[in-house]
């Protein structure tokens, strides 16, 4: 947002403290030079508009990218947004037909029902009765892949496999779909199975206006037993900002009405349900509180009580690295009984393990469903996921110093160059600041700080910056803006990839001030609030 003459002030300051004619010494005049020829080509960069505005909104990543010859130069940055966009998604087409977004679902239902509900007096004399009996009696696997044809046309293949206490099936789909606008798209879909003969549907989005669209979803299914038509379609509509409001209506097989009203805000997700139909009629209450931490924590619980008899259930997920979330629910119900679901979302795949434990309301098999995934994922958490993650970070770390080390070697020297052409221009500006009793920098560090006793095993990184603040002093006066800290001139990055802070001490008429700022925050100063007190 600087302006043309912030520019220039700038730059002129900047060629003062670098020109090469001011350095006597031959190592400084060299090392000028090179600086000077930096600040240059910055000033040419930033004193085109065009260029100005590619910079601005991209960075170097645009002034390098190829294609940009062909924009005129009386473009807008408006205008010059625009191209960069549209060239973006020429590359971005080009990918996707070379690209595919596998999605799957592994189900695996276990029976451990032996646990709580055992027939000792019957099974006593059996061999190995006295170990309780688990099973896995159902499996389900599902997968699909995307296959950008065109920019709007796309063919989706997918395919499942489920088998219940030795019996089973699959079935394979082929679905078409075209955007045909940007108010909507149809999808035609094909499949086929061993239990079941051919389907064919067909399926239409519509936005009907800007806070309402529309979904019907129509299907023949061929079997033995003949034809059997179905008839999908949703009503859904913004109530406001967070809410929707959706209507359903079924036909077919299991005909059934369907209204619900769904809110999702930053901080909780609420949903209440009514359907009436064909087998079954029910209501349902559900809420969801989203924690606000690292690991996205969430809690949940829901009510659903119909023709089926009533279900209670609470559970919580969490983000356990990153792209893992791990979640588990315990349902008790009536007849159901109770089971606990565990789930874990890996990137786009999931995987579902739900436990079905006893077929009564027994109180020790709600405890241990409840406390037993508890104890399991803190001790998991401490002993293998933490450290885990802390492994994977410093090789991430690692990894991403290796790969910038040159880069941060010349910084370095581009950096220590510069203090040292700072020197006669700092020895002038503290000379003035003392005869106005203003700003004078005591001492100043950037880098990572460790002031958590926690972190006292892990090693302080941080370089002298007295020298290149004390420059930017400006009539008892230091501005910083809300920028990577790393940039300024004499700074650059004593720890790639960690959390840094800026941390100055500096005399301002006559008394000691200190603060603490985080790499990217804005800071100015002098400010009261940074007063030592005498007593301390």
């Amino acid at each position: 947002q600087a302006s043309q003459e912030e520019l220039k002030a700038a730059y002129r300051r900047l060629c003062m403290l670098y020109h090469p004619d001011k350095h006597r010494d031959p190592e400084l005049k060299t090392q000028a030079e090179r600086l000077f020829n930096l600040v240059h080509q910055a000033y040419e960069v930033l004193s085109d508009p065009q260029t100005r505005a590619i910079y601005d909104i991209y960075g170097r990543r645009g002034l390098e990218m190829e294609g940009w010859e062909v924009v005129e130069r009386k473009r807008t940055p408006a205008e010059i947004r625009e191209e960069f966009e549209r060239l973006q998604r020429e590359r971005e087409e080009r990918r996707l037909q070379q690209r595919t977004n596998p999605k799957g679902t592994i189900s695996v239902g276990i029976d451990a029902t032996d646990l709580f509900d055992r027939y000792d007096e019957e099974y006593e004399d059996v061999p190995g009765s006295s170990f309780p009996q688990i099973e896995i009696n159902k499996m389900h696997i599902s997968q699909s892949i995307e296959a950008p044809l065109t920019a709007t046309d796309t063919a989706i293949l997918s395919g499942n496999l489920s088998t219940q206490n030795g019996n089973g099936g699959g079935s394979i789909n082929l679905a078409l779909r075209r955007v045909t606008s940007a108010k909507g798209w149809g999808e035609l879909e094909f499949g086929a199975g061993d239990l079941q003969g051919p389907l064919f549907g067909l399926k239409i989005f519509r936005n009907l206006t800007p806070r309402c669209f529309i979904t019907t979803n129509c299907a023949l299914q061929f079997s033995s037993r003949g034809i059997r038509p179905g008839l999908t379609t949703v009503l859904a509509r913004n109530l406001d900002k967070n809410t929707m409001g959706y209507l359903q209506w079924r036909w077919g097989i299991q005909s059934a009405m369907n209204t619900s009203i769904v809110r999702d805000t930053k901080t909780s997700h609420f949903t209440v349900a009514l359907q009436l139909g064909i087998p079954h009629s029910f209501m349902m209450v559900s809420y969801q509180h989203k924690f606000q931490d690292e690991d996205q924590t969430r809690v949940k619980g829901s009510v659903k009580a119909g023709f089926f008899g009533t279900i209670v259930e609470y559970g919580a997920e969490r983000k356990i690295s990153r792209h893992s979330v791990l979640g588990a629910t315990v349902s008790i119900g009536v007849p159901q009984g109770v089971s606990l679901k565990i789930k874990l979302n890996r990137a786009s795949q999931t995987y579902f393990f739900p436990v079905h434990l006893t077929d009564q309301l027994l109180p020790s098999a709600v405890f241990y469903a409840t406390v037993g995934p508890l104890v399991i994922y803190f001790a998991m958490h401490r002993l293998i996921i933490k450290p885990y993650l802390k492994a994977q970070k410093e090789r991430e770390l690692e990894k991403q110093r290796e790969s910038t080390a040159s880069d941060i070697l010349q910084k370095k020297q581009e950096a220590e160059a510069a203090v040292r052409l700072m020197q006669e221009s700092v020895r002038r500006i503290i000379e003035a600041e003392e005869a106005r009793m203003g700003l004078i920098v005591v001492n100043a560090w950037y880098g990572k700080f460790v002031n958590d006793n926690s972190r006292k095993n892990e090693k302080v990184k941080v370089i002298d910056v007295t020298v290149p603040l004390q420059c930017l002093v400006k009539d008892s006066k230091l501005i910083l803006t809300e920028a990577s800290k790393a940039g300024l001139p004499g700074f650059y990055d004593p720890c790639v990839g960690e959390e840094k802070s800026l941390k100055v001490l500096y005399q301002f008429r006559g008394v000691l001030h200190q603060v603490m700022s985080a790499d990217n925050e804005a800071l100015r100063i002098p400010k009261q609030s940074h007063r030592i007190d005498a007593d301390g």
